[in-house]
């Protein structure tokens, strides 16, 4: 038992649809907790050396409630902390089905946005009147960053602002992330990212910079790869979209 749990702390993650549900079965018996956060925390700390409940909270399902924890996905847990739920929660309606769990992280990725603030973007402001602004995550490297990046004129002429956050897939001290820093360090930096991104080799420089903080952010967020489209709401799009395509998606054509 204790090992699936220890699946947690090291960040893996279940299927979207299939759910596994644990029983947490403990030796000795555990006194009443006066909450369900108290109680959660509680158990989930007992059964899983190491693993560190962030936040509880209710969730949209009576009964059940949302667990944040270090490894930085989402568990839900019964008030008591016996019984949690791993993987996606489903709401079917008239509508569809929707990704509770999803529209949860939306949320939470939009706050930390939010939080985070936008000093130190390289920004590509819309072309005209502004009629939607994304927040993409990229690699300078990544052949489908350089192909988003193709388009950016499409985007902007679209009412699209785009705003860049660095994410070097491969990490600090690499040629990527440098290269990223000399990008953001250039006295024009729209040349300097759009040279980049046509491979074209760019002046190295070295400043104070926000690449490494933007990195970690990525990071904080869910991103796994490049580019990361991220709407206002905190929906994440995960790889090269088409312009137009994605100019639908946000309801502009």
């Amino acid at each position: 038992m204790k090992q699936l749990l220890s699946r947690f702390v090291r960040g893996e993650s279940t299927g979207l649809v299939a759910a596994l549900v644990l029983s947490l079965f403990l030796a000795a018996p555990q006194a009443v907790a006066e909450t369900p956060e108290e109680a959660i925390t509680k158990r989930l700390s007992e059964a899983v050396p190491g693993l560190r409940v962030d936040a509880v909270k209710e969730s949209a399902v009576p009964g059940l409630y949302e667990v944040r924890t270090n490894n930085r996905d989402m568990i839900y847990a019964t008030g008591d902390g016996q019984y949690i739920l791993a993987g996606e929660l489903l709401q079917l309606t008239d509508q569809g089905v929707v990704n509770v769990t999803e529209k949860a992280r939306s949320g939470e990725r939009a706050d930390t946005m939010a939080a985070f603030g936008d000093e130190g973007l390289i920004t590509y402001p819309a072309t005209g009147e502004q009629k939607a602004e994304i927040d993409v995550f990229t690699d300078i490297d990544c052949p489908y960053c350089r192909k988003l990046h193709d388009e950016m004129d499409r985007l902007n002429e679209l009412g699209i602002t785009v705003n860049y956050y660095a994410f070097p897939r491969s990490g600090p001290g690499t040629p990527s992330f440098t290269k990223y820093e000399s990008v953001w360090c250039a006295d024009n930096q729209l040349e300097a990212m759009n040279r980049a991104k046509a491979g074209e080799k760019v002046s190295q420089a070295s400043c104070d910079n926000p690449v490494a903080d933007q990195y970690q952010l990525g990071r904080e967020v869910g991103v796994t790869g490049t580019p990361a489209i991220l709407t206002e709401d905190g929906n994440m799009i995960r790889g090269y979209i088409p312009a137009d395509k994605l100019a639908q998606g946000l309801g502009l054509l």
